[in-house]
């Protein structure tokens, strides 16, 4: 057989080549030796386990798995418990390292802005399966797919990671945004929520009233969820029930573990048109039409979608002050009870120091958004997105996002449901929280599926059936 020499150039360039593939492919595992800090210094789903220097952060010991009584919501195992101190406008300046840039921007908008900061609790609970199960992901699981983020791979079942968080020891900002993605949450919760507009003069419209079926299906142990919805990392099937005009729209998202169709499938259905419909350009930085387009599609509930368009970058970990443990959001009974004219009421929040990985998101110059930058902060204990700031193609900052956070502590993991977003270029903001008196919020198992009807509602034949229109 005649030999055809190469020229050396070539195999110079198939060589880096080469190794710019397999360092891309094994991106995410760490080594044997820097995995036995999980357990050890690190908690096993890869926080600091000790508390900070002065025990304003708490050391972690298992977290919350008990509480009084638990009725209609979550009671508050911290009701009797009294503030610490409260930051305002008058010593902000005293506390900005340990405030993030958002909040220091809401303090100093406006005068009745204030943070009662509460003794710090770290109450997130894992289950044993899943911390073993994170354990093998840490020398196992990879970031894969052709662009940087598109995919996760394992040594599981399909060549997924095991069911837990993959990166627990993170090496960069897309290990922490696909930790976020499979946040410790109970595998299905049946919530229904209200939510409001406040203009810029302070007057509040409703929005529609919406129920949800929220989607954590990797945290089902049976796997019956994620069989239902093609592994997805997350998803939710969502419904109006009010105002008329709205009543019987229905959602169904699935985020999945891969790029194809865009890490997502949607499907959507109007009672108008009585079909249903695959809405792939419910994406990105379209404008969410329910919420008054205060709000982006990929900004809901902290971020959904595809990372394509920005340069996910690991900042590093910092210790703030943030909304946790916020039951008293959650168990107000009027909307007007939990949130004031120009934010929420300061009354039903929490303010507690934790420490969380803080990753800033760049638009990359080839690809088009309305924002060119975020940055988000992610607590280390649940891996869930607390807060986050974006900004405009200017690089002023747009919008300030919270979620109110609480454990779900009659299973495990948490809730992060309920949240706020400031839109400071407009002067208004919306916030939905969970209703509390619903009674069929807070269903958290496969189990409870059979009663308000299993398959069918995970599927897009359904939702013409479930239609109340």
């Amino acid at each position: 057989m005649k030999m055809v020499k190469t020229p050396l150039l070539i195999v110079i360039s198939i060589s880096f080549c080469s190794l710019l593939m397999v360092a891309h492919s094994s991106m995410g595992a760490v080594l044997a030796e820097e995995a036995k800090q999980l357990g050890t210094t690190l908690t096993e789903f890869g926080a600091e386990k000790a508390g900070n220097a002065d025990g304003s952060v708490p050391e972690y010991t298992g977290g919350l798995t008990k509480a009084r009584g638990m009725g209609q919501s979550y009671e508050d195992p911290f009701n009797d418990e009294k503030p610490l101190f409260t930051i305002d406008q008058s010593n902000a300046a005293q506390y900005a390292s340990q405030l993030t840039e958002g909040t220091k921007f809401l303090l100093e908008r406006f005068p009745t802005y204030r943070l009662d900061v509460y003794p710090s609790h770290r109450t997130v609970c894992y289950p044993s399966w899943v911390l073993g199960n994170t354990i093998k992901n840490a020398t196992t699981a990879n970031l894969g797919g052709e662009i940087m983020g598109d995919a996760i791979t394992g040594t599981d079942a399909k060549g997924l990671p095991f069911p837990g968080i993959p990166f627990p020891i993170p090496k960069n900002g897309y290990e922490v945004m696909w930790n976020y993605w499979l946040h410790i949450a109970p595998p299905f919760g049946w919530i229904s929520s209200l939510g409001a507009i406040f203009d810029t003069a302070g007057k509040l419209s409703r929005l529609p009233d919406v129920w949800h079926g929220m989607l954590h299906p990797w945290y089902d142990k049976s796997g019956k969820i994620r069989e239902l919805t093609d592994d997805a990392v997350f998803g939710f099937r969502a419904g109006f029930t009010a105002p008329p005009a709205a009543a019987g729209t229905q959602f169904l998202n699935l985020y999945l573990p891969s790029a194809a169709d865009r890490n997502q499938k949607v499907w959507f259905y109007t009672p108008g048109q009585r079909r249903v419909r695959m809405a792939p350009e419910f994406s990105y930085d379209v404008p969410v039409a329910s919420y008054g387009g205060t709000i982006l599609w990929d900004e809901i509930f902290g971020f959904l979608g595809r990372m394509d368009r920005f340069n996910f970058e690991l900042v590093g970990k910092k210790e703030i002050y943030i909304p946790y443990n916020v039951f008293g959001l959650t168990n107000q009974l009027t909307l007007s009870e939990a949130f004031g004219p120009r934010h929420v009421n300061q009354e039903a929040m929490r303010w507690e120091k934790h420490r969380v990985w803080v990753v800033e998101a760049t638009l990359k110059p080839t690809a088009r958004h309305s924002c060119s930058k975020r940055v988000y902060y992610v607590d280390e204990d649940s891996w869930a997105i607390l807060s986050f700031e974006s900004y405009d193609s200017a690089g002023k900052m747009w919008r300030v996002y919270y979620t109110f956070l609480f454990p779900t502590y009659d299973i495990f993991g948490v809730n992060n449901d309920s949240l706020a977003c400031y839109d400071l270029s407009k002067g208004n903001y919306f916030a939905i929280m969970v209703d509390r008196k619903s009674p069929n919020t807070f269903v958290h198992s496969y189990e409870h599926l059979p009663d308000i009807g299993p398959a069918s509602q995970l599927t897009p034949r359904s939702m013409e059936a479930g239609s109340v229109r």
